[in-house]
């Protein structure tokens, strides 16, 4: 049973805007000029960080923990270095306040294992999570 669905109508490409079936609109860009419009290199960065950052909380919020956590994730875009085409490199760091790495980490992955978008992506080999000092 869906707790959500949407879905996404794109008739112009990476310049445009593309439709979603809940009646919003997102402006799309190329990711080498300066026009307005996110490119999938930010939308896939605002993907991951934004669920992996709410799983954190849900996992820390099951342990009755009230320690504050951080998220953030760089997309690049790199040549494929054999072949023609291009791929997305992806780096996740993770931190929870008040912890050591090693008890940090624990429940970061645990919440990579649970999250959406981890799950999507994780197995990509472009794609990493580190575990980070929490220094915000």
């Amino acid at each position: 049973m869906s707790l959500y669905s949407v879905s996404s109508h794109n008739n112009q490409g990476i310049d445009g805007t593309v439709r979603l079936s809940n009646g919003k609109t997102v402006a799309t860009n190329h990711p080498l000029n300066d026009q307005p419009g996110f490119n999938p290199e930010e939308l896939i960065a605002l993907a991951w960080s934004t669920c992996l950052k709410a799983t954190l909380d849900a996992v820390l919020e099951a342990k009755s923990m009230s320690n504050h956590s951080y998220v953030e994730v760089h997309v690049d875009l790199e040549k494929e270095p054999t072949t023609p085409g291009y791929f997305f490199a992806v780096r996740g760091q993770a931190s929870i306040q008040g912890l050591s790495l090693d008890e940090a980490d624990i429940l970061i992955q645990e919440a990579h294992a649970r999250c959406p978008v981890s799950k999507l992506i994780g197995q990509a080999n472009s794609v990493t999570l580190e575990t980070v000092a929490y220094v915000i």
